[in-house]
């Protein structure tokens, strides 16, 4: 699976579907394309010191390694976000996590509310 490395990539991301579950924090982004799903990964300051973001990190990517072959889309670019409880969760839960997040952000959206819909003030 190929690697986010560039800044763009994963701010063009921020702007798509997220998702966020007790371990982690997922924000997926569709590409113009139909090439292999991207994934990149980013742990912020506030979870602790650099061994323990290292740590967390080793975790989300064994974590997509077992789970975004079966359940990542082509032409998709992900970008998963360490929390705090990433550490604490047992790795089947955060395997969960993952797989619950990938099935929210595929989910179709439901239809558009125009002025007609019901439940809109007209004036």
């Amino acid at each position: 699976m190929e690697r986010l490395k560039r800044r763009r990539d994963f701010l063009r991301a921020a702007r798509g579907r997220k998702w966020a579950a007790p371990g982690l924090v997922l924000q997926a982004w569709r590409r113009d394309d139909d090439d292999g799903p991207r994934v990149g990964f980013t742990v912020t300051k506030r979870i602790g010191n650099a061994p323990r973001r290292n740590r967390v990190r080793r975790r989300l990517r064994e974590a997509a390694r077992l789970v975004m072959p079966e359940c990542a889309h082509n032409g998709f670019d992900y970008v998963v976000i360490g929390r705090r409880d990433t550490l604490a969760r047992d790795f089947d839960g955060l395997k969960e996590d993952f797989k619950l997040a990938l099935s929210v952000v595929h989910k179709p959206r439901g239809p558009a509310r125009n002025a007609s819909s019901p439940g809109t003030r007209q004036q």
